[in-house]
């Protein structure tokens, strides 16, 4: 069986191959293939993936690096897309435009996301109608490519029969801290019920084992005033430095994420709400503590990217190599998973963003809603939770009306949808922001966005 990773330059792309790697026989592969339209990085990034293949694992498993897209996809049973239309340089733009207007920079969330989405919308649809082209007929693309709700709605409005499931892993690194503050061992034994939006939604129950832990989970984040392991916060005073913490969690500006969930609870307490919310229902707060001038983009470049390209460098000159460098873990192991299932109808418990018909009762039937299913051969089966609550669901109706807007907008070329996007979006104060953040954005993404008129 062959998998095909498209966006094979993404720093993410080692740990996935490893989790592929380790899962080798459940899950049949006999080839990767790395595909991108960067040749260099892709290039740079295969050092590793080929270490890993053939040094660390010894998997046999036969490695193809191409820029072309029909080698890559030419009987493929499953296509992992993880694009970044824009690299980082855009990501930086995404998050520092706002917060120059006094509104929240962030890559998914607010005017970024937004931005992010139209960068990402047709590249995704181009992605689809390739792999339909060239793989195998009953192929899987799974998806992490961002930001995953507006990606979701694209694809629903536009190629409804693709057979591709959208997934996030940041739910499953906030259980994964979970089990680390609670000290839970086998994570395995959780099991959570979830709605919501993808980057937008909430924890009604976790169980761990057949039994509830949300009440020691908020007796545990009210203590401690996060949603952090106590091993995280010995060194306290480092949670703000990007450079003195190993965990990509527990870094810079995710300090204040955390931090947030406490904040969040301390006056919403019934639900575990998603790190996400926190630029929603906190935006003034996360602008007055954000920095123009370095954002999350900025960090990333000077940790993650910058530690696995000088890894790979020290690697080419010394034959040294050190796994820290590049990251592994849940994000890897979470895609991996999702694929065993499908290709072994596992039925096994996922989180996944899916059209809703009737899963979230109040919610409207063509809503792309992020909430827990069971994965066999055939797809999803979504498993319907109760009515939302007013307050969720009136937040969750106009995020989800500024992502259509948005869809809408990119589609049409219509510059009165998308502005009615930003508009609506809940980090955007007024129409008049709205507006000169948008026209900043045109600026900045020429050759990304479909003309607006």
């Amino acid at each position: 069986m062959i998998i095909a990773i498209a966006g094979g330059g993404s720093t993410f792309t080692p740990g996935i191959v490893k989790s592929i790697a380790l899962r080798k026989d459940e899950l049949g592969v006999d080839e990767i293939r790395l595909y991108d339209i960067n040749k260099e990085r892709q290039d740079k990034v295969a050092v590793v993936v080929k270490w890993i293949l053939d040094e660390e694992l010894h998997s046999g498993i036969k490695l193809t690096v191409t820029n072309d897209k029909k080698e890559a996809y030419s009987d493929a049973s499953f296509v992992f897309a993880q694009m970044r239309v824009g690299l980082y340089a855009m990501r930086e733009s995404d998050e520092k435009i706002p917060l120059k207007h006094g509104c929240v920079g962030q890559e998914t969330c607010g005017c970024g996301g937004l931005a992010y989405g139209m960068r990402t919308i047709f590249p995704m649809i181009e992605l689809i109608d390739d792999v339909e082209k060239y793989a195998k007929k009953d192929y899987w693309i799974l998806n992490y490519s961002n930001p995953a709700s507006i990606v979701s709605e694209a694809c629903n409005k536009l190629r409804p029969n693709a057979r591709i499931i959208n997934i996030c892993d940041m739910p499953i690194a906030i259980i994964d801290l979970v089990a680390a503050a609670l000290e839970i061992k086998d994570k395995k034994n959780i099991v959570y019920d979830y709605f919501g939006l993808n980057h937008f939604g909430w924890f009604t129950n976790i169980e761990y084992k057949g039994e509830s832990i949300m009440e020691p989970l908020k007796a545990y984040i009210k203590e401690h005033e996060i949603l952090l392991p106590a091993s995280y916060l010995k060194g306290k005073e480092s949670l703000t430095n990007s450079s003195n913490n190993t965990n990509r969690h527990a870094k810079g500006s995710w300090y204040y994420v955390w931090k947030g969930v406490y904040e969040i609870l301390e006056n919403f307490p019934e639900y575990i709400p998603n790190t996400y919310l926190n630029y929603y229902l906190q935006a003034k707060e996360f602008v007055e503590h954000s920095n123009v001038e370095h954002t999350r983009a900025n960090e990333v470049m000077e940790t993650r990217e910058k530690n696995l390209f000088d890894g790979i460098d020290h690697y080419l000159q010394t034959g040294e190599i050190d796994e820290k460098v590049f990251y592994a873990g849940s994000h890897g192991d979470w895609i991996a998973d999702l694929a065993i299932a499908l290709k072994n109808d596992t039925k096994a418990r996922f989180l996944v963003i899916v059209e809703n018909k009737g899963a979230l009762p109040n919610m409207p039937y063509d809503a792309m809603v992020e909430v827990p299913a069971y994965i066999g051969k055939d797809g999803p089966e979504v498993i319907s939770q109760k009515p939302i609550p007013l307050f969720q669901q009136g937040l969750m109706m106009q995020q989800l009306n500024s992502e259509k807007l948005l869809v809408e907008g990119c589609i049409e070329g219509s510059y009165e949808k998308v502005l009615q996007a930003f508009t609506l979006n809940k980090t955007v104060p007024s129409m008049t922001v709205a507006k000169a953040i948008l026209d900043d954005m045109i600026e900045a993404n020429k050759g990304f966005w479909p003309e607006l008129k």
